[in-house]
Protein backbone atom coordinates (compact mmCIF):
# COMPACT_ATOMS: atom_id res chain seq x y z
CA UNK A 1 0.00 0.00 0.00
CA UNK A 2 1.45 3.38 -0.71
CA UNK A 3 1.07 6.69 1.12
CA UNK A 4 -1.05 8.64 -0.61
CA UNK A 5 -1.63 11.96 1.62
CA UNK A 6 0.45 14.94 0.75
CA UNK A 7 3.22 15.20 3.02
CA UNK A 8 3.68 18.83 4.89
CA UNK A 9 5.90 20.38 7.78
CA UNK A 10 4.86 22.09 10.57
CA UNK A 11 7.36 24.33 12.45
CA UNK A 12 8.17 26.21 15.79
CA UNK A 13 11.54 27.38 15.08
CA UNK A 14 12.48 26.03 18.40
CA UNK A 15 15.55 27.00 20.00
CA UNK A 16 18.37 24.21 20.87
CA UNK A 17 19.38 24.85 24.05
CA UNK A 18 22.61 27.82 24.17
CA UNK A 19 21.79 28.67 20.85
CA UNK A 20 20.93 32.01 19.10
CA UNK A 21 18.05 32.81 17.76
CA UNK A 22 19.84 33.99 14.59
CA UNK A 23 21.36 30.25 14.06
CA UNK A 24 17.98 28.66 14.90
CA UNK A 25 16.29 30.78 12.08
CA UNK A 26 19.29 29.73 9.46
CA UNK A 27 18.39 26.27 10.84
CA UNK A 28 14.78 26.61 9.50
CA UNK A 29 15.72 28.07 6.16
CA UNK A 30 17.83 25.01 5.46
CA UNK A 31 15.09 22.43 6.99
CA UNK A 32 12.60 24.17 4.80
CA UNK A 33 14.64 23.81 1.58
CA UNK A 34 15.54 20.19 1.84
CA UNK A 35 11.50 19.60 2.54
CA UNK A 36 11.16 21.60 -1.28
CA UNK A 37 13.92 19.40 -2.71
CA UNK A 38 12.02 16.15 -1.23
CA UNK A 39 8.31 17.30 -2.89
CA UNK A 40 7.20 17.72 0.69
CA UNK A 41 3.74 20.31 -0.19
CA UNK A 42 3.88 22.87 2.61
CA UNK A 43 6.02 24.32 5.33
CA UNK A 44 4.03 26.26 7.78
CA UNK A 45 4.85 28.03 10.98
CA UNK A 46 3.18 28.17 14.35
CA UNK A 47 2.56 31.05 16.73
CA UNK A 48 3.05 31.29 20.08
CA UNK A 49 4.06 34.39 22.17
CA UNK A 50 6.48 34.90 25.85
CA UNK A 51 7.34 30.98 25.04
CA UNK A 52 11.30 30.97 25.68
CA UNK A 53 12.68 28.50 23.16
CA UNK A 54 10.06 28.88 20.56
CA UNK A 55 10.83 32.13 18.33
CA UNK A 56 8.13 32.17 15.84
CA UNK A 57 5.97 34.76 17.33
CA UNK A 58 6.09 37.28 14.02
CA UNK A 59 4.79 34.28 12.19
CA UNK A 60 4.17 36.28 8.86
CA UNK A 61 7.43 38.15 8.87
CA UNK A 62 8.96 34.37 9.28
CA UNK A 63 6.63 33.48 6.40
CA UNK A 64 8.07 35.91 3.93
CA UNK A 65 11.51 35.14 5.03
CA UNK A 66 10.91 30.95 4.17
CA UNK A 67 9.22 32.19 1.05
CA UNK A 68 11.84 34.14 0.01
CA UNK A 69 14.27 31.68 0.73
CA UNK A 70 12.55 28.90 -0.94
CA UNK A 71 11.16 28.68 -4.71
CA UNK A 72 8.00 26.66 -4.95
CA UNK A 73 7.06 24.88 -1.27
CA UNK A 74 3.89 26.72 -0.30
CA UNK A 75 4.26 28.52 3.14
CA UNK A 76 1.55 30.02 5.98
CA UNK A 77 0.58 29.97 8.94
CA UNK A 78 -0.29 26.96 11.15
CA UNK A 79 -1.67 29.34 12.55
CA UNK A 80 -2.33 32.65 12.80
CA UNK A 81 -4.02 33.14 16.62
CA UNK A 82 -6.87 35.57 15.11
CA UNK A 83 -7.96 36.77 18.72
CA UNK A 84 -4.59 38.21 18.92
CA UNK A 85 -4.98 40.57 15.51
CA UNK A 86 -7.10 42.43 14.08
CA UNK A 87 -8.42 41.23 11.01
CA UNK A 88 -7.49 44.20 8.96
CA UNK A 89 -3.82 43.62 9.67
CA UNK A 90 -3.61 40.39 8.99
CA UNK A 91 -5.15 40.44 5.45
CA UNK A 92 -2.63 43.33 4.81
CA UNK A 93 0.06 41.29 5.80
CA UNK A 94 -0.92 37.99 3.84
CA UNK A 95 -2.41 40.48 1.03
CA UNK A 96 1.13 41.66 0.72
CA UNK A 97 2.45 37.91 1.00
CA UNK A 98 0.69 36.75 -1.47
CA UNK A 99 2.03 39.41 -3.80
CA UNK A 100 5.36 38.90 -2.88
CA UNK A 101 5.11 35.27 -3.36
CA UNK A 102 2.21 34.30 -5.78
CA UNK A 103 0.15 31.20 -5.42
CA UNK A 104 2.26 30.01 -2.38
CA UNK A 105 1.22 31.71 0.75
CA UNK A 106 -1.60 30.00 3.20
CA UNK A 107 -3.30 31.47 5.96
CA UNK A 108 -4.12 28.94 8.58
CA UNK A 109 -6.46 30.31 11.42
CA UNK A 110 -6.52 29.70 15.24
CA UNK A 111 -8.90 30.77 17.99
CA UNK A 112 -6.75 30.07 20.43
CA UNK A 113 -4.89 33.45 21.90
CA UNK A 114 -1.59 30.77 21.59
CA UNK A 115 -0.41 32.20 25.09
CA UNK A 116 -1.38 33.37 28.29
CA UNK A 117 -4.13 35.68 29.19
CA UNK A 118 -1.40 38.04 30.55
CA UNK A 119 0.50 38.26 27.28
CA UNK A 120 -2.72 38.48 25.30
CA UNK A 121 -3.48 41.49 26.81
CA UNK A 122 -0.01 42.66 25.87
CA UNK A 123 -0.65 42.41 22.66
CA UNK A 124 -3.68 44.66 23.00
CA UNK A 125 -6.68 42.74 22.17
CA UNK A 126 -8.04 42.35 25.35
CA UNK A 127 -12.24 41.49 25.87
CA UNK A 128 -11.87 40.24 21.74
CA UNK A 129 -11.41 36.94 22.20
CA UNK A 130 -12.18 33.25 20.71
CA UNK A 131 -16.03 34.23 20.77
CA UNK A 132 -15.78 36.11 17.63
CA UNK A 133 -13.68 34.18 15.60
CA UNK A 134 -16.43 33.23 13.44
CA UNK A 135 -17.11 36.59 12.60
CA UNK A 136 -13.27 37.80 12.34
CA UNK A 137 -13.11 35.01 9.69
CA UNK A 138 -15.69 36.63 7.75
CA UNK A 139 -14.10 40.13 8.17
CA UNK A 140 -10.76 38.28 6.41
CA UNK A 141 -12.34 36.42 3.89
CA UNK A 142 -14.45 39.83 2.58
CA UNK A 143 -11.11 41.59 3.30
CA UNK A 144 -8.82 39.22 0.89
CA UNK A 145 -11.98 38.38 -1.56
CA UNK A 146 -12.36 41.21 -4.80
CA UNK A 147 -13.41 44.49 -3.93
CA UNK A 148 -17.13 45.44 -3.83
CA UNK A 149 -18.91 48.65 -4.66
CA UNK A 150 -18.69 51.18 -1.66
CA UNK A 151 -16.45 49.22 0.79
CA UNK A 152 -15.73 51.67 3.66
CA UNK A 153 -12.44 49.30 4.60
CA UNK A 154 -9.51 47.69 2.24
CA UNK A 155 -7.13 45.77 2.97
CA UNK A 156 -4.46 47.21 0.66
CA UNK A 157 -2.44 45.63 -0.43
CA UNK A 158 -4.84 42.32 0.02
CA UNK A 159 -8.01 42.56 -1.96
CA UNK A 160 -8.09 40.29 -4.32
CA UNK A 161 -5.38 38.19 -3.32
CA UNK A 162 -7.96 35.69 -2.16
CA UNK A 163 -5.21 34.09 0.05
CA UNK A 164 -6.38 30.47 0.68
CA UNK A 165 -7.50 30.58 4.29
CA UNK A 166 -7.47 27.61 6.30
CA UNK A 167 -9.20 26.37 9.65
CA UNK A 168 -7.30 24.70 12.29
CA UNK A 169 -8.53 23.27 15.44
CA UNK A 170 -8.00 20.81 18.34
CA UNK A 171 -12.08 19.90 18.85
CA UNK A 172 -14.83 19.76 17.14
CA UNK A 173 -15.75 23.81 16.98
CA UNK A 174 -13.82 24.17 14.09
CA UNK A 175 -14.26 21.36 12.86
CA UNK A 176 -17.79 22.38 11.97
CA UNK A 177 -17.13 26.04 11.17
CA UNK A 178 -14.71 25.04 8.00
CA UNK A 179 -17.48 22.44 6.85
CA UNK A 180 -20.23 25.38 7.32
CA UNK A 181 -18.04 27.90 5.23
CA UNK A 182 -16.55 25.59 2.81
CA UNK A 183 -13.07 25.80 4.00
CA UNK A 184 -9.90 23.52 4.59
CA UNK A 185 -9.73 22.45 8.00
CA UNK A 186 -6.32 21.07 9.77
CA UNK A 187 -6.51 19.33 12.94
CA UNK A 188 -3.86 19.79 15.17
CA UNK A 189 -2.63 15.92 16.35
CA UNK A 190 0.50 16.40 17.38
CA UNK A 191 -0.75 18.10 20.16
CA UNK A 192 -3.84 16.97 21.02
CA UNK A 193 -4.91 13.85 19.74
CA UNK A 194 -7.83 12.54 21.29
CA UNK A 195 -10.92 13.95 19.07
CA UNK A 196 -8.90 13.79 15.62
CA UNK A 197 -11.37 10.79 14.20
CA UNK A 198 -14.78 12.56 15.44
CA UNK A 199 -13.69 16.17 14.12
CA UNK A 200 -12.45 14.83 10.51
CA UNK A 201 -16.09 12.70 10.35
CA UNK A 202 -17.55 15.94 11.30
CA UNK A 203 -16.04 18.05 8.83
CA UNK A 204 -16.54 15.66 6.45
CA UNK A 205 -20.28 15.26 6.70
CA UNK A 206 -20.99 18.71 7.39
CA UNK A 207 -18.97 20.20 4.48
CA UNK A 208 -20.47 22.71 1.96
CA UNK A 209 -19.15 23.51 -1.35
CA UNK A 210 -17.86 27.83 -1.01
CA UNK A 211 -16.18 29.49 -4.20
CA UNK A 212 -12.85 28.43 -2.47
CA UNK A 213 -13.32 24.85 -2.24
CA UNK A 214 -15.60 22.36 -3.60
CA UNK A 215 -15.19 19.28 -1.99
CA UNK A 216 -13.30 18.68 1.79
CA UNK A 217 -9.64 19.14 2.06
CA UNK A 218 -8.71 17.45 5.62
CA UNK A 219 -5.23 17.65 7.06
CA UNK A 220 -3.77 15.91 10.16
CA UNK A 221 -0.95 16.84 11.92
CA UNK A 222 1.20 14.71 13.92
CA UNK A 223 4.33 13.99 15.38
CA UNK A 224 7.41 12.28 13.72
CA UNK A 225 10.70 10.60 14.62
CA UNK A 226 12.04 9.35 11.40
CA UNK A 227 15.73 7.75 12.25
CA UNK A 228 17.81 5.05 10.53
CA UNK A 229 16.71 2.30 13.42
CA UNK A 230 14.22 2.24 15.73
CA UNK A 231 16.23 2.12 18.05
CA UNK A 232 18.02 5.51 17.28
CA UNK A 233 14.69 6.80 16.77
CA UNK A 234 13.53 5.56 20.27
CA UNK A 235 16.76 7.77 21.75
CA UNK A 236 16.00 11.27 19.67
CA UNK A 237 12.50 11.12 20.78
CA UNK A 238 14.19 11.80 24.41
CA UNK A 239 14.53 15.33 23.14
CA UNK A 240 10.42 16.05 22.12
CA UNK A 241 9.87 14.40 25.75
CA UNK A 242 11.82 16.53 27.40
CA UNK A 243 10.53 19.44 25.77
CA UNK A 244 7.17 18.71 26.44
CA UNK A 245 7.93 17.88 30.28
CA UNK A 246 9.13 21.00 30.17
CA UNK A 247 5.83 22.47 29.03
CA UNK A 248 3.92 20.58 31.44
CA UNK A 249 5.78 22.20 34.15
CA UNK A 250 6.37 25.59 33.16
CA UNK A 251 9.84 25.74 32.19
CA UNK A 252 11.32 27.34 29.02
CA UNK A 253 10.83 25.66 26.19
CA UNK A 254 14.55 24.86 24.74
CA UNK A 255 15.11 22.00 22.84
CA UNK A 256 17.57 19.48 24.79
CA UNK A 257 20.10 17.20 23.17
CA UNK A 258 18.52 13.43 23.53
CA UNK A 259 19.50 10.68 26.60
CA UNK A 260 19.66 7.73 26.65
CA UNK A 261 16.95 7.37 29.19
CA UNK A 262 14.66 9.34 30.70
CA UNK A 263 14.28 7.57 34.03
CA UNK A 264 14.91 10.03 36.72
CA UNK A 265 13.61 12.78 34.89
CA UNK A 266 9.89 12.42 35.35
CA UNK A 267 7.52 10.40 37.35
CA UNK A 268 4.77 7.92 35.93
CA UNK A 269 2.22 10.78 35.87
CA UNK A 270 4.05 12.85 33.62
CA UNK A 271 5.27 9.99 31.57
CA UNK A 272 1.80 8.98 31.10
CA UNK A 273 0.72 12.72 30.28
CA UNK A 274 3.76 13.42 27.79
CA UNK A 275 2.56 9.78 26.12
CA UNK A 276 -0.81 11.09 26.04
CA UNK A 277 0.08 14.23 24.16
CA UNK A 278 2.12 12.27 21.81
CA UNK A 279 -0.58 9.80 20.72
CA UNK A 280 -0.65 10.16 17.17
CA UNK A 281 3.46 10.01 17.28
CA UNK A 282 5.34 7.98 14.24
CA UNK A 283 8.32 6.41 14.81
CA UNK A 284 11.28 4.05 13.74
CA UNK A 285 13.04 3.69 9.97
CA UNK A 286 11.01 3.93 7.01
CA UNK A 287 9.49 0.68 7.05
CA UNK A 288 7.98 1.15 10.63
CA UNK A 289 7.49 4.69 9.81
CA UNK A 290 4.82 3.35 6.42
CA UNK A 291 3.13 0.66 8.75
CA UNK A 292 2.38 2.96 11.37
CA UNK A 293 1.04 5.54 8.89
CA UNK A 294 -1.24 2.73 6.69
CA UNK A 295 -2.52 2.02 10.20
CA UNK A 296 -3.68 5.14 11.37
CA UNK A 297 -4.72 6.02 7.32
CA UNK A 298 -6.96 2.81 7.41
CA UNK A 299 -9.78 4.05 9.19
CA UNK A 300 -9.82 8.25 8.68
CA UNK A 301 -9.42 10.14 4.90
CA UNK A 302 -7.17 12.87 4.83
CA UNK A 303 -5.83 14.64 1.43
CA UNK A 304 -2.46 15.82 3.47
CA UNK A 305 -0.39 14.73 6.64
CA UNK A 306 1.66 17.26 8.38
CA UNK A 307 4.50 17.02 10.60
CA UNK A 308 6.28 18.20 13.57
CA UNK A 309 9.67 17.01 13.81
CA UNK A 310 11.84 17.52 17.24
CA UNK A 311 14.71 16.06 16.89
CA UNK A 312 18.12 18.36 18.36
CA UNK A 313 20.81 18.00 15.84
CA UNK A 314 19.93 20.16 13.03
CA UNK A 315 21.76 17.50 10.52
CA UNK A 316 20.28 13.95 11.94
CA UNK A 317 16.38 16.41 11.47
CA UNK A 318 16.90 17.14 7.98
CA UNK A 319 17.92 13.44 7.25
CA UNK A 320 14.66 12.61 9.32
CA UNK A 321 12.94 14.16 6.26
CA UNK A 322 14.79 11.93 3.83
CA UNK A 323 13.38 8.99 5.56
CA UNK A 324 10.18 10.42 6.01
CA UNK A 325 10.02 10.90 2.19
CA UNK A 326 10.84 7.22 1.70
CA UNK A 327 7.46 5.99 3.32
CA UNK A 328 5.08 7.49 0.20
CA UNK A 329 7.63 5.49 -2.53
Amino acid sequence: MSIKPDFSLLELASVREGDSVSTTLANSVAYAQHAEKLGFKRFWLAEHHNMEGITSSATSVLVGHIAGKTESIRVGSGGVMLPNHPPLVIAEQFGTLECLYPGRIDLGLGRAPGTDQITARALRREGLGAEQFPEDVTRLQTLLGPLQPGQPVKAIPGAGTNVPIWLLGSSLYSAQLAAMRGLPYAFAGHFAPRLYREALRVYRDNFQPSEQLQQPYAMLAIPAVPADSMEEAKFLSTTSYQRILSLFRGQPLWMKPPVESMNGLWNAAEEAGVKDFLGLQVIGNSDDLKQQLEELLSDIQVEELMFTVDIYEPARRRHALDILAQTRT
